[in-house]
């Protein structure tokens, strides 16, 4: 639950700190005081998005900072799930800068807006006058049914598998086009692959065959070079490894006398060696290479292939050539084996849909049991609530369709006259009505939800009387279980609280003030005489108050 509450520099608030009380708080003032811009603030820290001017001062940030008593709501999974740190009271804080910069900090951990939005639903729940329009969505019905049936777990797992299959269709969507699309190329695709088997192409052979081919047109020329640098090499007496080994055999003989000419001798025989192992390269060399007519031709015809396949298949290299044969080959296959990953496919979907199916089931006979428990319940307050005749049916309709909600429509029928018949109570309600109708739902909703603090902005506009006092005790009840905030113009609701507050505005700046047993008086005086408060008021007052 919200304990204390932060605002500075927002719209018409300077700085206010509100300390909050855990059981009903009553929050009064007049129209135009700033009880709306409070709830702005408050939906900062929801993660609502920030919208219009929202600084008083353009030169500082606004803050919005709420200490919350989360122990015993079981959100320590909530806060893992958002790599966030839980602890028993935790501090949200948002501030928006003069720049329009916006940051969200829980318990001093930066977060997103989402994350805000996600812990926010689980905090606090703010109802105000337009969102009676809610019964209007079937959504929303859905969502109060399954609260009361508490099937709110048992939806999210449907939810899971109704996910799962709507991706499966489509994913089986897209492989019947494609399959559809590949058939009418399956001759063409056949001859390709076939092409392809035929050539039996493989890694790397190109830039061997093409080293290959050069030395074959060129292998005379190669061999009388060969021929050459072996004469140059062997020759007797004249050839230079002769040559040099007399030269060798020469400086070693002198080297006792001559300081260097051992090392020169060795050099020599360095050189010497090496020109022997480039003789024997060239004399294996000269073995190897001959002419090869028909062994060139088939060379000569195997490149020439390679090249066409690539200038064909629009490609530069033959690994990109390969690749196209394992494409043509995949595409070739996936018409083959299509057939069979289509019915893999249509499998997965039909035990899918048997599962969500069984599960929806399940689901509809928990809703169909709590729409009577629930219609019951609202008619009964509607009763306290003045309306005696009035009739409610929660009505729970099996489609036979799987919807991402499970199987069902809800609707919410109504009549305020017993000798009229019910109708969708979005066509046939008041105002009034309709806020009596929410008034019980929310009453209803808030005791299982488990939501530590509801908060009613002027939920009880367009009652009065004994009435207004229903309303009020209704809204009291709540605080026997959770925190309630009640925004109110209603004294018969305002003498309900435990804490009372009021807004009122100095200086075009609005402020916030805890009220004193006495001043709370006069608070309730005024709200029953107005401005002027009168001895009668006061009495009255202090009978409300008991």
């Amino acid at each position: 639950m919200l304990r204390h509450l932060t605002v500075e520099n927002y719209a018409l608030i300077d700085k206010l700190d509100i300390d909050l009380d855990a059981r009903l708080n009553i929050i009064t003032g007049e129209t135009g005081a700033g009880k709306s811009i409070l709830l702005g603030a408050l939906g900062l820290l929801l993660g609502n998005k920030n919208e219009g001017s929202t600084l008083r001062d353009e030169s500082r940030n606004c803050v919005v900072e709420g200490h919350f008593d989360i122990g015993g709501y079981g959100l320590e999974e909530l806060f893992e799930n958002n790599d966030l740190d839980y602890e028993p009271t935790t501090v949200i804080r948002r501030v928006i800068s003069p720049a329009g910069k916006s940051r969200a900090f829980v318990n001093d951990m930066p977060v997103q807006l989402t994350v805000l939005r996600d812990l926010g639903a689980h905090l606090i729940d703010i109802h105000s006058q337009h969102r009676n329009a809610m019964l209007a969505n079937e959504d929303f019905r859905i969502s109060a049914v399954d609260t009361l049936a508490g099937t709110v777990e048992q939806v999210a797992e449907y939810k899971a598998v109704y996910d799962s299959i709507i991706r499966a269709e489509r994913e089986l969507t897209k492989m019947q086009a494609e399959a559809e699309l590949l058939k009418r190329d399956e001759e063409w695709l056949r001859f390709q692959v076939e092409e392809f088997d035929v050539a039996a192409l493989r890694e790397g052979e190109l830039a061997e065959a093409e080293a290959e081919l050069a030395i074959l047109e060129n292998a005379d020329d190669i061999c009388a070079a060969i021929g050459e640098a072996r004469n140059i090499l062997d020759t007797e007496q004249i050839g230079a490894l002769e040559q040099l080994s007399v030269a060798e055999r020469a400086i070693m003989n002198v080297s006792s006398n001559y300081l260097s000419g051992k090392d020169i001798a060795e050099r020599l025989h360095s050189v010497v060696q090496e020109l022997k192992d480039l003789s024997s390269t060239l004399a294996s060399d000269a073995e190897r290479i001959e002419s090869d007519p028909e062994r060139l031709q088939r060379l000569t015809e195997r490149v020439n292939l390679i090249h066409s396949m690539c200038q064909k298949h629009r490609v530069a290299t033959l690994e990109e050539l390969l690749q196209v044969g394992e494409s043509l080959k995949s595409k070739l296959g996936a018409i083959t084996h299509g057939g069979e990953n289509i019915a893999r496919q249509q499998a997965e979907i039909d035990a899918m849909r048997k599962s969500a199916t069984a599960i929806a089931g399940d689901i509809h006979m928990a809703r169909e049991s709590a729409a009577r428990e629930l219609s019951g319940e609202v008619a009964s307050i509607l009763i306290q609530l003045g309306m005696p005749e009035a009739q409610f049916v929660v009505e729970v309709i099996d489609l036979g369709e799987l919807l991402p909600s499970g199987c069902d429509s809800v609707r919410f029928l109504f009549t305020a006259n017993s000798r009229m018949s019910m109708q969708p109570i979005e066509k046939i309600a008041s105002g009034g009505e309709v806020s009596r109708v929410m008034l019980a739902l929310k009453s209803l909703l808030a005791k299982r939800s488990k939501l530590p603090t509801i908060i009613f902005d002027e939920i009880d506009t367009g009652v009065s009387g004994r009435i207004a006092d229903a309303m009020g005790d209704i809204i009291s009840a709540l605080g026997d279980n959770m925190q309630v905030v009640a925004i109110t113009h209603l004294p018969q609701v305002a003498c309900k609280g435990d804490s009372h507050m009021v807004v009122y505005k100095h200086d075009s700046t609005t402020n916030i003030q805890v009220l004193s047993a006495e001043a709370r008086v006069e608070e309730i005086a005024k709200m029953l005489s107005g401005s002027s408060v009168t001895d009668a008021a006061l009495k009255q007052a202090r009978i409300l108050l008991g």
